[in-house]
């Protein structure tokens, strides 16, 4: 079957493959130089529109990516949500401003923002060594709650390039990921700041500066011979607005994150103007994925700015690419916009092999630098990595990981040695993360027995019991099964239940490769599973991992 379209009163046959639902019937033309073009673009700010949606095999393929949640909230060094939690009277992090920048009514966020240089800052090096530990992709943090943009942005002058490091850092992270071949994204989390920032629109309850009200509520008028002067610290701060419901009470952000509960209703203007920023964003460094830290879309379900973007991303993909590559990373997802986009899981996994791909998102220490979890040597392990990989990985997912970064812009000792040695075991293992996909099961022991469930983004992470060598994974390439042990057993006698004799699942195993040694001979299917004796020999240096290649 072909269908006609009119170029020019021309009627021009195209084969009906290329009009494919997928594509949401688009009507295609010709244009000048004999390439496709799009009289009516394949998708629309609809969820209706957006379900056809298709995972790029790219992004199937990845499985691991590495991401910088790095901007000025790093420069105090204090852990996450600094720029939330320093107008919290008597929070560590209020505490922790006081003594070191002054009181927050004339020491402010914005104050903070004009102290981060950035001077140490190296994408290159960094996304070569997030290359070298075996990343397939790349995200950069292009503006968190905090509402600044660390880019050349065009509707926000609180940004990188005007104020603080006076750089365009995702223009810098764009080319290196592109120099290394490394698929890049952005993540955007700037929709939140108008409650978010909210704590800066408070004063001392107590204490000699009691009543004198914080800098959340400053104006270009206020700045008159100061460092900022010309700029209304209100296009940063977005607090000219009455507090929502129970504002005081710091965890009410949470009850609210879907623009429900009290939340007093954010402006026409400033939903516009973040739906503009994000599209300057996207047309101006082309990422491959876009992460939102919002319930499913930023401002949904008050607006529609979040619909719009997505569907821009898709199509610009398409226009760009000749088909869809681009991806879009939204949180709480019912069943139905679970195919509208990938899911993301912050801080946690699913306990199923999930019919869509999916994404965890995690980080070895805190998201923003916190100088305390190097300082004690806190972070998460690679072994911990590599366990929480080959799990998601098995249950058709992929792991974001975040890698902190100081201040200055630079990694510090004890997270190099973490991703040094992440890709140390990937030199050896990849093939069994890369490009799969996930097999009948995705894996038995004792820790699947005592998982714990999701809560509201994920967060069920380390609440369940912790991989041993009994805990194992599996994943699929093509005729290869690989099965991912989570630990070296002591007395080299290795019992996989799930691959016994009588499952017809798996046919007759013609050879076993220890990756990184060579060929397992001595194995045997009984009634109770599949034996294997591992060599002594064979025990690799990072044991709490490895992998049996079955063909």
């Amino acid at each position: 079957m072909k269908r006609r379209a009119l170029i020019k009163g021309m009627a021009i046959v195209i084969p009906s493959l290329i009009l494919s639902k997928a594509l949401n019937a688009a009507i295609y033309t010709l244009d000048p130089l004999g390439h496709t073009a799009f009289t009516k673009p394949p998708f629309s700010p609809t969820w209706e529109s957006l379900r056809t949606y298709k995972v790029p095999e790219w992004y199937k393929d990845a499985k691991f990516g590495i991401w910088a949640h790095w901007g000025p909230q790093c420069q105090p060094e204090r852990g996450d949500w600094y720029a939330r939690g320093m107008y919290e009277e008597g929070s560590d992090q209020y505490k922790y401003h006081v003594e070191k920048y002054g009181h927050p009514s004339k020491f402010g966020f914005k104050d903070v923002i004009h102290e981060w240089k950035a001077d140490k800052w190296d994408p290159e090096y960094l996304v070569a060594l997030y290359k070298k530990a075996g990343a397939e992709y790349f995200v950069a943090l292009a503006n968190h709650h905090d509402n600044f943009d660390l880019y050349d942005s065009k509707y926000q002058d609180w940004n990188s390039t005007k104020m603080g490091p006076r750089k365009d850092l995702i223009g810098g992270w764009a080319k290196a990921a592109k120099k290394n071949g490394l698929h890049f994204g952005v993540s955007v989390h700037a929709a939140h700041a108008w409650s978010w920032m909210e704590t800066a629109q408070r004063s001392d309850k107590k204490g000699p500066l009691a009543g004198v009200p914080y800098d959340g509520k400053v104006t270009k008028v206020h700045g008159k011979g100061k460092w900022w002067d010309g700029q209304d610290p209100q296009g940063l701060y977005a607090q000219d607005h009455a507090l929502s419901k129970d504002s005081e009470n710091d965890g009410t952000i949470h009850r609210q994150w879907n623009w429900g509960n009290g939340v007093t209703p954010p402006t026409p203007a400033y939903i516009e103007k973040f739906y503009k920023r994000t599209i300057d964003l996207i047309d101006k460094y082309n990422p491959d994925l876009v992460y939102f830290d919002d319930t499913v879309l930023p401002l949904w379900p008050i607006s529609d700015a979040g619909l719009r973007i997505a569907a821009h991303l898709y199509n610009k993909s398409i226009k760009k690419d000749g088909k869809l590559t681009a991806v879009v990373n939204g949180k709480i997802l019912d069943e139905q916009q679970r195919k509208c986009m990938v899911w993301d899981i912050e801080r946690g996994q699913s306990n199923n092999i999930e019919p869509y791909t999916w994404q965890t998102d995690t980080c070895i220490g805190s998201w923003h630098y916190d100088r305390r979890i190097f300082d004690n040597h806190h972070y998460k392990t690679a072994k911990t990595v590599i366990h929480t990989l080959a799990d998601v990985v098995s249950k058709n997912g992929n792991l974001l990981l975040n890698i902190p970064l100081r201040g200055d812009g630079s990694i510090d000792s004890d997270a190099l040695k973490v991703v040094e040695e992440i890709g140390e075991w990937m030199k050896i293992n990849k093939e069994a993360i890369f490009g799969t996909r996930p097999w009948k099961v995705f894996g038995e022991g004792p820790a699947m027995e005592n998982a714990a469930p999701l809560s509201a983004q994920g967060f069920n992470e380390g609440k369940g019991k912790p991989f041993e060598a009994k805990d194992i994974r599996f994943t699929t390439k093509g005729n290869e099964l690989y099965i991912i042990p989570m630990g070296w057993p002591e007395d080299g006698k290795l019992l996989i239940k799930s691959l016994d004799a009588n499952n017809p699942a798996l046919g007759k195993i013609n050879k076993m490769t220890l990756l990184g040694y060579g060929e397992i001979k001595d194995f045997s299917r009984q009634a109770d599973g599949l034996i294997i004796t591992l060599p002594a020999a064979a025990r690799p240096v990072l044991d709490y991992a490895y992998v049996l290649k079955v063909s």
